[in-house]
């Protein structure tokens, strides 16, 4: 794989992640009752640790997505142009 596919590649792969992330931001913000019940038959947690789980690994999802992605496509477009 040349430096432009891999480049191309790691843009859209963050365009989607971030797509994923922001798919399930807006789903906890305008869902979070029907999430909180869906999972509080399964799992037995307060509102505030289902708030915590979700913004840490929305977080976490985040962090990913700028080491994985993002820090690679700039790395790879600085050197193309170079």
């Amino acid at each position: 794989m040349d430096r432009d596919a891999a480049c191309k590649m790691l843009f859209w792969c963050g365009v989607i992640n971030y797509g994923v992330l922001l798919l399930w931001f807006l789903v906890f913000l305008f869902a979070h009752n029907w999430i909180y019940l869906l999972h509080s038959r399964w799992f037995h947690f307060s509102v505030e640790q289902f708030d915590m789980l979700h913004y840490a690994g929305m977080s976490i999802f985040k962090l990913g997505i700028l080491l994985l992605n993002v820090a690679p496509y700039f790395a790879l477009h600085i050197t193309r142009t170079v």
